[in-house]
């Protein structure tokens, strides 16, 4: 029993290294994170966000956003899961300016998606994968 405990203790250790190995944190900066989104939810909103998706974030983040997309296995990080708690308690400052300014794996897409309006709308989307 002694051997069990102590396998268990190094299998949570272990697990908790690798979780804290490869996702570190992304670190926002607080006027960032702070910003309102200026494009009010709608149907329209959403369908443009949900377009953008399609064309440029579902093959690493998958089609309903859970990281599952058919480039995910390649990347070195996992891709988050956009329905859970986690992700979807950033603020939307927060994901415009991950979207925006991307990092490592994740590219930017301040040049790719220019208009602001247009990430903005992903953002709305984004919130609608919520479970």
């Amino acid at each position: 029993m002694k051997n069990l405990t102590m396998l268990s203790l190094v299998v949570v250790f272990i697990t908790a290294a690798s979780f804290t190995m490869f996702q570190k944190p992304w670190t926002v900066p607080a006027d960032k994170a702070k910003m309102a989104n200026p494009v009010k939810t709608s149907a329209a909103s959403v369908s443009e966000g949900k377009a953008l998706w399609s064309q440029h974030c579902a093959s690493c983040h998958g089609k309903a956003g859970l990281g599952d997309g058919s480039k995910a296995s390649t990347l070195e990080t996992t891709p988050p899961d956009f329905s859970k708690a986690a992700f979807q308690g950033q603020t939307d400052g927060a994901l415009f300016y991950k979207t925006s300014e991307g990092r490592d794996d994740m590219p930017s897409f301040k040049k790719k998606i220019p208009d602001q309006e247009d990430i903005w709308n992903l953002v709305n989307y984004m919130r609608s994968l919520k479970k």
